[in-house]
């Protein structure tokens, strides 16, 4: 039998072996996108100009996509333009006045004030610098001195090309986060759901790791949509999704307190006597947790979510603890701690505070 310094660690793996395949399995496709389209600028800066060592051209592309699936085109080609400005100051500086400790900060000086003058993006001026930095630093290999600065275009263009042939719905991110976290909230029902009908203590305490490993998706889902919300302020082409992306925002603030409530839950029902008569419950939770998947379907899909309100509303139906007769006040405390996720369900659907409160029975 495991000890409990052993039991504990076993489970930390677990949690993190959990979260590290779903963040993997978001990033697969983008990192997979940026990988291929840093290899083809490579190629064709190796193959068709004749650079020799043609690295700024893959370490553009990758830079301008990265590993995130929010590619909006006037971010990529923000970062592609401060890349190519660097490399491309810094060469002529570098075959102009040579290299040292004083060429690095007039370089930096210079092209970070000429980023800011050609526009106010952050990104397109921390990326000017830094590359500046890195072409004063480096030997030059390469004659004359637009080569490297080709390489960056090179990769800052195929990098625009990707995101320009790979478009995408931009509530779309946003939505498969919240797909993902909310299908994590109804795995995590059904396995406590599952742990209190057997009266199996570990998976009672599985649900609950599975709680917490899904405090980073919660996390990616509410930045994924502020990110989203704040966009429609700043571009025209995005304005038309507004209302859904705040949306988006409150379903991520909801979701996050039904997760943070079950998981309370969860560690109540560690404590749960064995002969206790918890059937009940688990009804409640199982009810619960198909009604949060498919509510996981609606947010995925951007659907009507009328269908994820009838299901929690038939689940919350079910959350009345003086039903439960001479149960015990611990059973009927399980009971009362789910009320409130239901109720942060039932307004993630799109119900108002008072509709969704009053789908539970009256105590």
């Amino acid at each position: 039998m495991d000890s409990p310094a052993r039991t504990v660690r076993r489970r930390a793996l677990q949690l993190r072996v959990l979260q590290g395949r779903s963040r993997v399995r978001r990033a697969f496709v983008p990192v997979l996108q940026a990988a291929v389209a840093s290899s083809a600028a490579y190629a064709f800066a190796f193959f068709v100009l004749g650079h020799e060592m043609p690295f700024f051209a893959p370490i553009s592309a990758w830079i301008c996509l990265g590993f995130s699936a929010d590619r909006e085109l006037r971010r990529v080609a923000e970062l592609g333009v401060g890349v190519a400005l660097g490399v491309g100051f810094g060469d002529l500086v570098a075959h102009g006045i040579g290299s040292g400790w004083w060429q690095i900060g007039l370089t930096l000086l210079a092209a970070s004030l000429l980023a800011q003058f050609l526009d106010r993006g952050q990104m397109l001026t921390m990326q000017a610098g830094v590359q500046s930095i890195v072409i004063i630093g480096m030997p030059q290999i390469q004659a004359g001195p637009v080569g490297r600065w080709t390489d960056a275009l090179v990769g800052g263009v195929t990098a625009l090309l990707v995101a320009t042939l790979t478009p995408g719905d931009p509530r779309r991110h946003a939505r498969a986060l919240g797909a993902e976290a909310t299908t994590a909230l109804a795995e995590m029902l059904r396995e406590l759901a599952a742990g209190l009908r057997t009266h199996d203590i570990d998976r009672v305490r599985t649900a609950l790791d599975r709680g917490r490993g899904t405090q980073g998706l919660l996390e990616d889902w509410a930045a994924s949509a502020q990110a989203g919300l704040q966009n429609t302020r700043l571009d025209a082409a995005s304005r038309r999704f507004r209302d859904d992306f705040r949306l988006l925002v409150r379903q991520a603030e909801m979701l996050d307190r039904a997760v943070r409530s079950v998981r309370v839950l969860a560690r109540r029902a560690i404590s749960i006597p064995p002969d206790a008569d918890v059937d009940s419950v688990g009804e409640l939770l199982g009810r619960s947790a198909r009604a949060t998947q498919v509510l996981a379907a609606v947010i995925g899909a951007g659907s009507d979510p009328t269908p994820a309100r009838g299901a929690l509303r038939d689940a919350a139906s079910l959350a009345d603890p003086g039903s439960l007769g001479d149960a015990g006040w611990q059973v009927q405390s399980l009971v009362m701690l789910m009320r409130s996720p239901l109720v942060d369900l039932l307004e993630a659907s799109g119900e108002t505070p008072e509709a969704a409160r009053a789908a539970l029975p009256e105590l």
